[in-house]
C-alpha cells in the first residue's frame, strides 16, 4: 500500500496502460467472452481498470463488476450503466441484480500484493476468497499489480484460493508454469 501511495496520477495512468496492454497481448480476449473485473478505488491508487472496461465493452466482451452487500455479487454492466459511490469509496452499479454468472473466462481481481505462488493479499475482508469458491474452477483468476512478487506470504489460510496469473507493467506470471 505504501509503495502504491507514492505513485503520481501520471504514473498510475502509465502503469495501468502497460498492465492493460500486457493483459490484452497475453490473453487476447474476444467478443462473447465474460470478464469479471473490479472497479478501482482511486484514493488507494489501484490499477485503473476503466481502461479494460472500455475496451471490453467496445469489443462486445461481456463485463461484470463486483458489488458488495453481505457477500460479493456480480452485476453485468453495459455502456449506459448508472453508478453510485459505495460507503467504501467504490464506484458500483446502481443495480443490485446479481447476474448469477459463475462461468467467467477471466476474473480480474484487486490485490495489495501477490507472492510467487499466486497467493494474494487483499484488503482483509475475504470477499474474493468467497467469490473464487463460488465460480467455475476453469475461470482464470488474474491479479493485476504494479509490482512483481518478491516476498513469500507465510500466513496463507486453508480457504485462500491462489491466483492463476499476475499481470504487471512488464510481464505476465503464470502460477501453473512459472514466468511466461
Amino acid at each position: 500500500m505504501q509503495k502504491r501511495k507514492t505513485l503520481s496520477p501520471d504514473e498510475v495512468f502509465l502503469l495501468s496502460d502497460r498492465i492493460f496492454k500486457n493483459f490484452i497481448d497475453y490473453f487476447k480476449p474476444v467478443a462473447g467472452q465474460k470478464v469479471h473485473i473490479f472497479m478501482p478505488i482511486e484514493k488507494f491508487n489501484e490499477v485503473d481498470t476503466r481502461i479494460f472496461i472500455d475496451y471490453f465493452l467496445a469489443q462486445d466482451i461481456r463485463v461484470f463488476v463486483p458489488k458488495v452487500a453481505n457477500t460479493l455479487i456480480s452485476v453485468e454492466i453495459f455502456e449506459n450503466t448508472e453508478y453510485e459511490t459505495s460507503s467504501l469509496g467504490i464506484s458500483e452499479p446502481v443495480s443490485n441484480e446479481d447476474s448469477g454468472e459463475a462461468h467467467f473466462d477471466y476474473v480480474i481481481a484487486p490485490l495489495l500484493y501477490c507472492d510467487s505462488g499466486g497467493n494474494r493479499v487483499g484488503y482483509g475482508k475475504g470477499f474474493y476468497d468467497g467469490f473464487f469458491q463460488s465460480i467455475s474452477s476453469v475461470s482464470k483468476k488474474v491479479g493485476i499489480n504494479y509490482f512483481d512478487p518478491d516476498e513469500t506470504i507465510d500466513d496463507v489460510w486453508k480457504n485462500d484460493i491462489p491466483l492463476d496469473y499476475l499481470v504487471t507493467p512488464v510481464k505476465v506470471l503464470s502460477f501453473f508454469n512459472g514466468l511466461e
